[in-house]
């Protein structure tokens, strides 16, 4: 079996790889002058500590079922994966750089084929973990000891089939699965449409182990995801993380809304130098 812990970097590293993906997220949105930008920045420190510190994952074994998998149910954040992917060497920088055009498998929203590291379809909202419970409990009647992790947005709990998904996986024990909800409480063009809070005890009200964490906050991440591995016991886990919308590129989020982005080109460089001044 392959090496799949080849890669478990520390918070210094991991703050450096943040800001790359960042500037990975920038390179790809200006090939075509749009996109969700602000998501990819927003995401950076949590994608850099699951795909570089915490999964049982390798770029060199992709088809290894031992593997941890990631299912992307928010499908609009598939440029944070891609640029994941670009920073484990597996998309190139030309290959960025088509990300939205005609004809390019790098979509708006992620779907499994061309592009590596892709598990799951999930531009519908709300699906994502109803199949990460269906995977983990798979997973688990085999004797695999992969883990699943849904990655989803605060949106994605105003749909029903999230809460019966979270009654399965608590009811079946699955300690396999953690579910990762995003929350910039941001909806499309506006604010949530519905209050959402207090996720971390709706989650625990159906038999999850859960806890809320600065999703921007490298040292953070490292000490919930530790939690929930140490002390989940034989509970689904929920880690609820806030963030920030487009963080790090203070221009994007001064903008009225930043789901998704088009501006002129000669704004896209002072964005990457945000970037790189602020991080």
């Amino acid at each position: 079996m392959a090496d799949l812990c080849a890669r478990q970097c520390g918070a210094a590293e991991l703050a450096f790889i943040a800001r790359r993906l960042r500037l990975h997220a920038v390179a790809a949105a200006r090939g075509k002058g749009e996109g969700y930008i602000g998501q990819a920045l927003q995401s950076a420190e949590l994608f850099a500590v699951l795909y570089f510190h915490e999964m049982h994952w390798s770029p060199t074994a992709l088809d290894d079922e031992s593997r941890d998998r990631l299912l992307l149910s928010v499908g609009h954040y598939a440029l944070s994966h891609y640029c994941a992917m670009a920073e484990h060497g597996l998309l190139s920088r030309a290959q960025l750089e088509t990300y939205g055009a005609d004809g390019s498998p790098l979509t708006l929203g992620a779907e499994p084929g061309d592009v590596p590291g892709v598990e799951f379809a999930g531009g519908s909202l709300g699906h994502g973990l109803g199949v990460a419970g269906g995977l983990a409990w798979g997973l688990r009647h085999l004797g695999n000891p992969a883990r699943v992790f849904n990655y989803m947005s605060d949106g994605e709990t105003q749909e029903g089939s999230t809460w019966e998904a979270a009654m399965f996986a608590g009811d079946r024990n699955l300690a396999n699965l953690t579910c990762v909800v995003d929350v910039n409480r941001t909806q499309a063009d506006g604010e949530l449409v519905l209050e959402v809070e207090p996720l971390a005890e709706k989650f625990r009200a159906f038999g999850w182990w859960a806890a809320d964490v600065d999703g921007n906050d490298i040292d953070a991440l490292l000490d919930v995801f530790a939690k929930a591995r140490n002390d989940g016991g034989d509970r689904p886990r929920a880690v609820i993380a806030h963030t920030r919308l487009a963080h790090g590129a203070a221009s994007l989020q001064a903008r009225r809304n930043a789901h998704f982005v088009r501006i002129p080109a000669d704004q896209w460089s002072a964005v990457q130098r945000e970037i790189e001044a602020g991080l």
